[in-house]
């Protein structure tokens, strides 16, 4: 079993011919037979909405990765969104994902292994790229001296958190260095938890949107309204995913702001967990669905299925 990423920009389907070139590439290189085994594509997180048009975007995209899959000779295919494929690897079928993308953050529930699109996926136009920008920024009004963003990524990573009282945090000290190879040792103060802030306030990076905080607590308010189970409890775990959820407080942090925002009876019982295997989540989801008993089986689809499918679609 092989997992493979996509990533979409505004030019979605000049990217999927990239990563399919790469797709080539990596199987030669590790000197895999693509006839000999099934591969997990993780699908990106886009057409969120659950309109008749974002659907047939939805099946578009898919439809595309699998046929150039199978003109690979690929046996089956399994595509998996890689919020559902990151609540897996926290042991959880159901739940809340929050991943923090590149340049989006989404918040998706998940029941039963399926999105919930019709309850309401949230978007927030906030990402790792925004925060390191932002942190690029502060360093740059503090004439802190750098060679490239790769340099800002690298101090974000290593030595930016959450705070848990923003407000109290500001009276501290809270500076701390960090040695990035090739450039030297560098030391960041209050720009350590302001960072992590824009998630929660994005105002203060000029943004105009609503905080993390704010858009779970609307996703859990929707998925209690909708009553799609016997109880509150599946949608009461949130998984955090991405790269930027490792952000050290992040967890502890959410789930104290939705503790202040939601009412008792939908905040009791709330947890928050941080990415399980930090930004390879995904990548472990899909091996754990790689390693089960079932596997192909119902989870993929073969050329076989796929060329009726096509052929039904058509005659319609």
């Amino acid at each position: 079993m092989s997992l493979f990423n996509f990533y979409l920009s505004g030019a979605g389907t000049c990217v999927i011919c990239t990563k399919m070139l790469k797709i080539c590439l990596s199987l030669y290189r590790m000197q895999v037979k693509a006839s000999a085994h099934p591969i997990v594509v993780s699908l990106p997180l886009c057409y969120y909405d659950d309109t008749e048009s974002a659907r047939a975007s939805r099946r578009q995209l898919k439809d595309t990765i699998y046929a150039a899959l199978f003109d690979m000779n690929v046996p089956a295919v399994c595509a998996i969104n890689q919020a559902t494929l990151a609540l897996y690897a926290a042991q959880r079928t159901s739940g809340i994902v929050v991943n923090i993308g590149f340049q989006v953050t989404s918040v998706v529930p998940i029941l039963h292994g399926k999105a919930m699109r019709a309850v309401g996926v949230e978007v927030m136009g906030i990402g790792a790229l925004k925060l390191t920008g932002f942190l690029r920024e502060q360093m740059q009004q503090n004439n802190l001296n750098f060679e490239s963003l790769y340099t800002v990524r690298t101090l974000k990573e290593n030595l930016c958190y959450v705070a848990a009282d923003y407000e109290a945090e500001l009276y501290k000290d809270t500076r701390a260095s960090f040695e990035v190879p090739g450039e030297g040792l560098f030391t960041l103060s209050k720009e350590r938890f302001k960072t992590g802030e824009v998630l929660f306030q994005p105002r203060i990076a000029g943004v105009c949107a609503m905080g993390l905080q704010q858009a779970v607590a609307l996703c859990m308010d929707h998925c209690h309204a909708a009553e799609l189970a016997e109880d509150d409890a599946w949608f009461k775990t949130i998984v955090l995913s991405g790269g930027t959820a490792c952000l050290p407080g992040l967890a502890e942090r959410l789930e104290k702001e939705l503790q202040g925002l939601l009412p008792p009876s939908i905040s009791n019982g709330i947890r928050v967990v941080s990415p399980p295997y930090g930004a390879d989540s995904a990548w472990v989801g899909a091996k754990l669905i790689g390693n089960l008993s079932t596997f192909p089986g119902s989870w993929c689809l073969t050329k076989k299925q796929f060329k009726r499918k096509s052929r039904f679609t058509l005659a319609w």
